[in-house]
């Protein structure tokens, strides 16, 4: 099943939710109202909200919260995205300028606040503190998690298990919600909960390795940003990390030096060479594919139905991307 049949299953949610995004990013500041149209209108995948609508349907759920809670998670993740590329002074994204390269980090940081303020007043529009508590949590977790990542830029004793803990909190949470939300929502079986949170948050750590991978190791064109940029900012991804513990000398001290300074994207040949030579690509992928089977097996608690098919192959998708 390809994401584009997948979509299909939710069209109607989809429209939706990007309907319901777009109302509620309205506002009389025209700056305000331009800068936020331009990140979500930006050609994300809606991976988050995709997730969301679809267990909605593999529950069977009756309401519509579910286009609340998808234009939540959505709101909540470009809110994030916005104060990543001002943190990490990202210039492109999806193949765009950024917010921040085209009006500048003040105007950036304001308007993800905008966004997170918008998605609170959907929080509570649902009335529902079980709700509200997740999200909250959630929302502490990530900031953690970013945190964490800053915490250990430039830092090649960053070892496998903090990275894990990175991505966990960065990306694994975000996925977790968008899949706990509607079971916490109907008050599903604990277990039904608890194996719906745990697809979540071992895709999005799947998904995170793989954009890991692709870092070093896709055509810009597909991933619309540079090569290496991970390298450039600091970050000691996997594929880096794997080098370092299991590369000869030579090449843990090109990879160290790379990372404790300010290495140029136009200097990443090197370190790609080295990545080719270790393997360190196919190390990640191989890790990537166990949690993206982690996540499929969490899905036997539900019922067959063409949503629990389309979350197979969602989490299939992720282990296999190229972009």
């Amino acid at each position: 099943m390809k994401l584009e049949e997948i979509r299909a299953l939710i069209a109607e949610d989809l429209a939706a939710t990007d309907r319901l995004i777009l109302t509620k990013l309205a506002s009389d500041i025209p700056l305000a109202k331009e800068v936020a149209n331009h990140i979500i209108q930006s050609g994300g995948k809606r991976i988050r909200p995709i997730i969301g609508l679809l267990v909605a349907k593999a529950l069977a759920y009756q309401g519509d919260a579910q286009i609340k809670l998808a234009a939540i998670v959505e709101l909540l993740h470009t809110a994030t995205l916005l104060h990543d590329d001002v943190i990490d002074e990202s210039e492109l994204r999806r193949g765009q300028q950024t917010a921040n390269s085209k009006w500048g980090n003040e105007a950036s940081v304001l308007v993800g606040d905008l966004l997170y303020a918008r998605s609170f007043q959907l929080i509570a529009e649902l009335n529902n503190t079980a709700i509200t508590n997740l999200i909250a949590e959630a929302s502490g977790i990530i900031v953690e998690g970013e945190v964490l990542q800053l915490s250990h830029c430039h830092d090649p004793g960053t070892n496998e298990y903090t990275y894990l803990e990175i991505i966990k909190r960065k990306t694994g949470r975000l996925f977790m919600i968008a899949a706990s939300c509607i079971p916490c929502l109907q008050n599903s079986p604990i277990e039904v909960q608890q194996a719906l949170a745990n697809y979540g948050e071992n895709l999005g750590i799947a998904f995170q390795m793989m954009d890991d991978a692709l870092d070093y190791d896709a055509d810009p064109k597909e991933t619309g940003k540079n090569l290496g940029d991970d390298l450039a900012e600091g970050k000691p991804t996997l594929p880096l990390i794997y080098i370092l513990h299991s590369g000869n000398s030579k090449q843990v001290e090109t990879v160290r030096k790379a990372l404790k300074t300010q290495y140029s994207t136009h200097d990443v040949t090197a370190i790609k060479a080295i990545i080719d030579e270790t393997g360190a690509i196919e190390y990640t992928r191989r890790l990537a594919k166990v949690y993206v089977q982690r996540s499929i097996d969490s899905l036997t608690i539900l019922s067959p139905s063409p949503a629990r098919d389309a979350l197979i192959a969602l989490a299939e998708i992720a282990g296999d991307r190229n972009n």
